[in-house]
């Protein structure tokens, strides 16, 4: 299985879901799936916000909270899980605002190991 179908098929069994994709640390990304445009602009959230992620491990680590695993951001008009994979490696996926984020926070945690057995 490739990292983009499995990014697929998150997408695809996330209701509302714009897009996916899996970043490295430095901002590039590894693999993206998503509709027309939307694939840009989820790399786009991803290179952004991965810069409030890295900030939210360290603040993680500063209180003795853990190795952070995910954060989710709500805007008005889309809504981002920012799920860890390794210290390197994170998955973006954005929603609508009236998607389903319990399911797609499920399939992103379940499907880390898989992403983690191709890395």
């Amino acid at each position: 299985m490739s990292f983009e179908a499995i990014l697929r098929g998150i997408v695809d069994q996330s209701p509302g879901a714009l897009g996916a994709a899996l970043m490295g640390a430095d901002g590039i990304p590894i693999a993206e799936v998503g509709g027309a445009g939307e694939s840009e602009e989820v790399t786009l959230l991803g290179i952004e916000f991965g810069r409030v992620l890295e900030e939210a491990r360290k603040v993680a680590m500063a209180v003795n909270g853990g190795a952070l695993e995910e954060l989710v951001i709500a805007m008005g008009r889309t809504q981002v899980v920012l799920r860890s994979v390794d210290a390197e490696t994170y998955f973006v996926l954005a929603l609508d605002p009236s998607g389903n984020l319990g399911k797609a926070r499920y399939l992103l945690r379940r499907h880390t190991l898989d992403v983690r057995e191709l890395l």
